[in-house]
């Protein structure tokens, strides 16, 4: 029983019911807001995609454009500028132009330690 947590697929429940308030006040006081608890489902959402994990991969290694993206991933650019507009808008990556090619890269190391903190989840 890892972390005091039960492993088994079935859920134990009380004996009694039993509310117990001052636990209840301290979670309460400690709860996010709505919109924050939204915004932060709307971010885990982003990462429930495996092309937009897989571009997030590439993007850990080095910044790229579109057309490196598609050729990697075997995806059309049509396909890969959507997923990128979506980890766009999430401020997962950015981009910069150079010339005609615009490369997209990593927004900050908050990306990085998300994904490896899932992964030694996973792994567990």
């Amino acid at each position: 029983m890892p972390n005091g947590i039960s492993t088994q697929t079935e859920i134990e429940c009380c004996d009694t019911h039993e509310i117990h308030r001052d636990l209840l006040q301290k979670v309460n006081a400690a709860m996010p807001d709505e919109e924050e608890i939204s915004d932060l489902s709307d971010l885990f959402k982003v990462f429930g995609d495996s092309t937009r994990l897989k571009i997030l991969f590439v993007l850990f290694e080095e910044e790229v454009c579109v057309c490196d993206l598609a050729e990697l991933l075997n995806m059309t650019q049509s396909a890969i500028s959507h997923q990128l507009k979506v980890l766009k808008q999430s401020k997962l990556v950015g981009s910069r132009r150079e010339g005609k090619s615009v490369f997209y890269s990593l927004a900050d190391d908050h990306v990085r330690s998300i994904i490896a903190q899932g992964r030694e989840h996973i792994e567990e």
